[in-house]
């Protein structure tokens, strides 16, 4: 994933086109989860860390065009 000050380079709808991704691939990975194929269970930590980071940018981004 990439880091905050990566993240901060992007206009608003690449952030909102990154959060779109972001959740579907969880959703995958609960469903894998729920099927018992998920290998590797860190991943759904760090993906919904990356939805917080990505979305907490955003949420940054309208404040200051405001």
């Amino acid at each position: 994933m990439a880091k905050a000050s990566e993240l901060r380079a992007k206009d608003l709808a690449a952030l909102e086109t990154e959060v779109k991704d972001l959740l579907k691939a969880h959703f995958n990975l609960r469903m894998q989860r729920a099927t018992q194929q998920l290998n590797d269970h860190s991943a759904l930590k760090k993906t919904r860390r990356d939805i917080a980071r990505v979305k907490t940018i955003l949420t940054e981004k309208k404040g200051a065009a405001q």
